[in-house]
């Protein structure tokens, strides 16, 4: 293995220069260089996408693929075309025909040798930044800033990246300065800013630079094939699972120091009572008394990884408090890790009172929120009757629900990008009797149908389920099967589109590795589809009362991948229609434009997604001071007046009213009064999810008082479902 690698390597001296791939660089940065196991994992990923009995669209490594290959991995590295210029890509050149070949044979070489002018260029670039912070600026002209280039060609020569880091670094400056920095201010954190981002490319390593290879190859497969080196792959099943085993504390690295940004409740950071928000991490021990490493200057990954262990092992963690200096006194706490539950993504709960009306009754509806469909899938194989559940959660939520006796129920999945298609298929089952839910179409053709096999639900009256473009994947199987069951309405905007399955695969359980050394893939197994036939994929899920689009089709969701698969349907499968909302659609949708008119956030949210989309669509921003000043000040006058009419007409406030823009990256703010002001933004007025539950009460009120439209909506066959009373 060695030897090929070698071999790869002196074959590419001859189209680059040594001093390419060997020079440290100003950052000090050490040359990196693929591995033998890098060799075994890219064999290992490209065997099992090759192969049709595990992928569901297999690619030949052919000259096309090798070409989708190189284009997908300058655009990991250069997306937005700020570093490479047009004769660096031409310098690539002869590399465009081996990258499929390179993932074959185990020989990611190419990759290392691009990424070694990456990181000069990067170098380069940062030097040339931090050059010009030193001269003053003339934000008088009309120059404008084009800080979207995905589409644009790359750069001629350096005087054209010149001039694209010039305006990048005026727009930075306007920035701090209408936030009131002064120029020593601004250079002071633009210089530490440029720096820092040297420094991050610099840190990065041979594991970094071979799954951003790897990962290029996996989306020329298709969009959602991915790799998980090791680390990230317990970084996905932690996520999957809501929880992790450790201390209890998010961190941020501001600087060279890691911080803490929040104490988990519940963790043992937050029991044992020493550590708080805003506290400096300087050195990890190991056991009660190992060593205490230093880690100033690490990546934050680093550091966690050391935080991390085994539950009941215990890590010493030396810090500075958040309230002395930087130079203030060290101390050590010791800490029994533990396993912590993640309940910031966990389903949530509230209700909203929907007023009287015209002769309608005051209604209380009560609202779920899933931000994913998780699930602990190892604690449920340790144990069955006992683990982290999306569908387990929001069944104890209808509980209470019914206990409140509230009189429907909205399930909010808007930003639901996915998750478990077992959770999908079972929570379906809180809501219909035994049926299927979903159809899956393997790459041979073969069908099955997931079903729910439960008897009884948990929840039989009146419900809506809220969707938007980031509801995906398993959220529009569940919203899919609702409106084809004729159990829900469908709430706000058309769905992302994605209609296709994915399955980790431990790529270690194949060379018999003791640990994880090799990572897992996520890969594309089959295709979903509805109930009625029909796939989501590119479609979505197309609601019954839309909301006005925050996003358009072409710029967000499945139909934006140049490689997605194309729609299609296969036949449809028996199952019960509870109701037909048809009927009621056009009462509902008179309902809901006459409120909507007459309620002040539902204009203010429309008003500022038509202001976005018009602002996202010049792709540009004015680099003329009295321009931008006049926009920022047209910005806060709006935020003041519309928070003076929510205190004139007894609204909820918004408790962001009188935040403005301070030109500065979540990195350079204060670490704690930041995560203040991300729990604060949780409560900001919600209008289109208090609409979606005024919509719900109205389709309540419509059916109880009108029986011959609730024997249209509601057959005879739906008496088990509540929907009127």
């Amino acid at each position: 293995m060695k030897s090929r690698i070698t071999a790869a390597l002196l074959a590419l001296l001859l189209v680059v220069p040594v001093a390419l791939l060997a020079r440290s660089g100003a950052t000090g940065a050490v040359a990196l260089a693929p591995t033998p196991e890098q060799a075994t994992t890219s064999r290992l990923v490209y065997g099992l996408l090759s192969d049709s009995r595990y992928a569901y669209r297999p690619r030949p490594a052919d000259a096309t693929m090798s070409e989708d290959i190189f284009r997908r991995y300058l655009e990991a590295l250069d997306g937005n075309k700020q570093f490479f210029t047009a004769a660096d890509v031409e310098r690539f050149a002869p590399y465009r025909a081996r990258m499929a070949d390179a993932v074959r044979e185990g020989d990611p070489s190419p990759a290392f040798a691009i990424f070694a002018v990456y990181r000069e260029r990067v170098e380069q670039r940062v030097a040339y930044a931090r050059g010009l912070l030193a001269q003053e600026f003339d934000f008088t002209g009309n120059e404008r800033w084009e800080y979207d280039r995905k589409d644009a060609p790359w750069a001629p020569d350096e005087a054209a990246l010149d001039d694209l880091w010039r305006k990048s670094v005026m727009n930075d400056w306007l920035r701090l300065k209408l936030a009131g920095k002064a120029p020593e201010e601004i250079r002071k954190t633009l210089d530490k800013r440029y720096a820092q981002l040297g420094k991050s490319v610099a840190e990065l390593k041979s594991e970094d630079v071979f799954s951003l290879f790897l990962n290029a190859y996996t989306a020329s497969i298709d969009p959602h094939t991915d790799y998980l080196n090791p680390r990230s792959a317990e970084n996905f099943n932690q996520a999957m699972s809501l929880s992790l085993e450790g201390i209890g504390a998010q961190l941020q690295r501001q600087d060279d120091v890691v911080v803490i940004r929040e104490i988990i409740p519940g963790g043992p950071a937050a029991l044992d009572g020493t550590l708080k928000a805003g506290d400096r991490i300087v050195g990890v021990g190991q056991g009660a008394s190992g060593p205490i490493e230093d880690v100033i200057g690490w990546r934050i990954d680093d550091v966690v990884a050391k935080i991390r262990g085994p539950k009941g092992t215990k890590v010493r963690l030396e810090y500075i408090p958040a309230e002395a200096g930087v130079d203030g006194e060290h101390r050590v706490v010791t800490l029994t890790r533990a396993r912590v539950q993640l309940s910031e993504q966990a389903a949530k709960s509230k209700t909203y009172t929907i007023p009287a009306q015209d002769g309608r009754p005051a209604r209380v509806i009560g609202v779920i929120e899933l931000p994913t469909f998780y699930q602990d899938f190892e604690g449920r194989r340790r144990n069955g009757n006992d683990y982290t559940s999306a569908t387990r959660d929001v069944a104890r939520l209808l509980g209470e629900f019914k206990q409140k006796g509230v009189d429907g129920v909205v399930l909010d999945l808007r930003n639901n990008g996915g998750g478990s298609l077992d959770e999908a298929v079972q929570l379906t089952g809180l809501f219909v009797d035994t049926g299927p839910v979903v159809q899956v179409r393997e790459s041979g053709g073969r069908v099955t149908v997931n079903s729910d096999r439960n008897p009884g639900v948990a929840w039989d009256g009146p419900l809506a389920v809220l969707v938007n473009r980031a509801s995906a994947s398993a959220s529009e199987i569940f919203a899919g099967a609702m409106q084809d069951y004729g159990r829900a309405l469908i709430i706000g905007e058309t769905t992302f589109g994605k209609g296709t399955v994915q399955n980790l695969v431990d790529l270690d359980r194949w060379p018999a590795a003791e640990g994880p050394r090799f990572g897992q893939v996520k890969l594309t197994i089959a295709q979903f589809f509805r109930i009625s036939g029909s796939s989501t994929q590119h479609k979505g899920v197309v609601p019954d009362i839309a909301y006005p689009l925050s996003v358009d089709a072409n710029e967000f969701g499945e139909s934006t991948y140049d490689n997605a698969l194309p729609w299609t349907r296969i036949a449809e499968v028996p199952h019960q229609r509870y109701g037909n909302f048809a009927p009621l659609l056009p009462r509902l949708q008179e309902l809901h434009a006459r409120r909507i008119a007459e309620d002040l956030e539902f204009q203010w949210w429309s008003e500022d997604v038509a202001h976005y989309r018009a602002e996202a669509a010049k792709k540009y921003l004015s680099l003329n001071e009295a321009e931008r000043r006049a926009e920022r000040e047209r910005q806060e006058r709006q935020r003041k007046e519309r928070q003076a009419i929510r205190k004139e007409k007894g609204l909820d406030l918004d408790p962001l009213a009188d935040e403005t823009d301070d030109g500065l990256t979540a990195a350079e703010r204060d670490v704690v009064k930041d995560a203040q002001r991300e729990k604060a933004a949780e409560k900001r007025p919600d209008p289109l999810q208090r609409e979606a539950a005024a919509i719900l009460a109205d389709a309540i009120n419509l059916l109880e008082q009108d029986q011959p439209l609730s024997a249209q909506v509601l057959p005879l066959t739906a008496s088990a479902m509540r929907w009127a009373k």
